[in-house]
């Protein structure tokens, strides 16, 4: 069974998962880019596998410190699966870029309840999501998810309500000084994109794709399936469930109010979408619900993507 090999957390796990990956990226690629852009296979491409990899392991790591799964390769099974419903992210550095910061602003978010040094990872969380914005500005929505965390374990202090802003300076300025040194022309890109869409047409032509259905599916299903079993999870992890309840819901956010209107945006949703998918089977007793899910997201994603190719 299929659940039975990906329940496990072993290097086969893991060599089968980072090989589909990879034959998938290929894949992806045709023959003309590896014909004429031998430099761009060797140093952009290279850089976006070696991201898109340690995503992988970063996501990993997340979920094993912090116990939001059990010993399992779901989530980056999940996250990998994701991945294939818009293949065009693998040619997208910007958000490959921003999303792998995204990760690294996650892990020091939900290690926070451990109340081990929380002034040092509120201000590295942050420090983290404002340079994700400098590839994607409205990756500073995240911003809030620092607060939401703050709100949870850190209230009291009232020094820990003013550490973002100090990150959001510090960013600001390093960026303004290196822009003014090599490229001024960086600062332009940033303020095009502060701008906000509130056109939904786009929705009818994303919707009408299969992949937006898949989407919408199984991102609709998962959340709800967290919501309303979120009480019965172990306490100690339940605000760290709710952090990927609003993670998930301020990258739906991007996605929608972005002025790019871009699929590859739905890539800062795979992560906590990835959470809530593995915790949907974890937690289930049911051996055929597991299965048929399981089979079921395979399915619809490889299918999508080769169907795209």
């Amino acid at each position: 069974m299929l659940t039975s090999f990906f329940k496990k957390s072993t290097v086969v796990n893991y060599i089968f998962i980072i090989a589909l990956f990879l034959i998938c990226y290929f894949l992806q690629l045709n023959n003309t880019t590896l014909v004429k852009s031998t430099y761009s296979i060797f140093n952009s491409d290279f850089t976006r596998i070696i991201l898109l990899l340690s995503s992988f392991f970063l996501v990993n790591f997340i979920v094993k410190r912090n116990g939001l799964t059990k010993n399992s390769s779901f989530s980056i099974l999940f996250f990998l699966l994701y991945l294939l419903l818009f293949p065009s992210v693998f040619n997208n550095p910007k958000t490959i870029f921003a999303n792998f910061f995204l990760l690294l602003a996650y892990r020091r978010i939900i290690s926070l309840q451990t109340l081990k040094a929380p002034k040092e990872k509120i201000f590295d969380a942050s420090i983290w999501i404002f340079v994700a914005s400098l590839f994607q500005f409205w990756c500073i929505i995240f911003i809030l998810l620092v607060y939401i965390s703050i709100l949870f374990h850190a209230s009291r202090d009232y020094r820990n309500w003013l550490l973002p802003f100090i990150a959001f300076f510090v960013t600001s300025l390093l960026f303004i000084i290196c822009s003014l040194m090599f490229n001024e022309n960086w600062i332009n890109q940033i303020m095009n994109q502060i701008q906000l869409d509130f056109n939904f047409n786009f929705l009818t032509s994303n919707l009408n794709s299969i992949s937006g259905w898949i989407f919408m599916v199984f991102g609709s299903y998962f959340l709800l399936a967290m919501v309303f079993s979120l009480t019965n999870k172990p306490l100690v992890l339940q605000a760290s469930y709710k952090k990927m309840i609003f993670g998930f819901v301020f990258s739906v956010l991007i996605f929608l109010f972005n002025i790019e209107k871009n699929n590859d945006l739905i890539l800062f949703s795979y992560f906590p979408l990835s959470v809530l998918s593995t915790n949907a089977i974890e937690y289930s007793n049911n051996n055929w619900y597991k299965e048929i899910i399981l089979w079921m997201v395979l399915i619809l994603c490889f299918g999508t993507f080769i169907y795209q190719l």
